[in-house]
């Protein structure tokens, strides 16, 4: 099922640990704000540079489970024990359904990497937490607990159980078109085309 990773060549010139090249990245289905619907949620699995496999799920929109439904399809995957890493397009899917990435990589025991095309307005993001979401200062909490957004070549990263070097590495690795990983941008492709039925919106 799984290809060779990659040649040794490869991952030296990116400094990339071999185990990191087998990774699962998620993003959200389009959803129309307000309605408080299920949120299509898809991960897309890669076997260094090539698709392996897809997954999905669905999520509360603003609600509070994304984090087990992430660990429910990562776990529940015939992927699982192959996957050594976790990418996120951002920290909060369906709205403010926000992921508790330090939990995720306790309960996988699998690296997180939390990706972001531009740094988002915490303020803003707190600001609305606290005044318009249910649960919202909890959830301010995962987020704040992972410290402020870093550069990472030409995206912004939070991260656990990796170094910034290894985060850059990953990025370095997997970008071929535009600012975001390959593995992100797939599952950005395809989430909206389960949405809306065609994929839209720059990946």
């Amino acid at each position: 099922m799984w290809s060779s990773f990659g040649s040794d060549a490869c991952m030296k010139e990116h400094g990339l640990k071999r185990g990191l090249l087998n990774c699962i990245a998620f993003d959200d289905a389009p959803f129309e704000r307000g309605r408080k619907r299920n949120v299509p949620l898809v991960g897309v699995v890669f076997a260094s540079k090539r698709l392996d496999g897809v997954v999905m799920g669905r999520i509360r929109q603003d609600g509070i489970n994304s984090t087990r439904t992430i660990i429910r399809l990562v776990q529940d995957s015939r992927f699982n024990e192959h996957i050594n890493l976790i990418m996120l397009d951002g920290i909060a899917f369906g709205g403010f359904n926000v992921v508790d990435a330090k939990r995720l990589y306790r309960e996988l025991n699998k690296p997180v990497l939390v990706v972001s095309r531009k740094r988002p307005d915490m303020a803003a993001v707190k600001r609305a937490l606290l005044e318009r979401i249910p649960s919202g200062e909890k959830k301010w909490r995962m987020i704040s607990a992972l410290g402020q957004m870093e550069p990472c070549r030409r995206c912004w990263v939070q991260r656990v159980g990796l170094g910034l070097e290894e985060a850059e590495a990953v990025i370095d690795f997997f970008t071929r078109y535009g600012n975001l990983p390959e593995p992100l941008r797939i599952a950005h492709l395809i989430a909206g085309a389960v949405g809306t039925g065609v994929s839209r919106g720059r990946a």
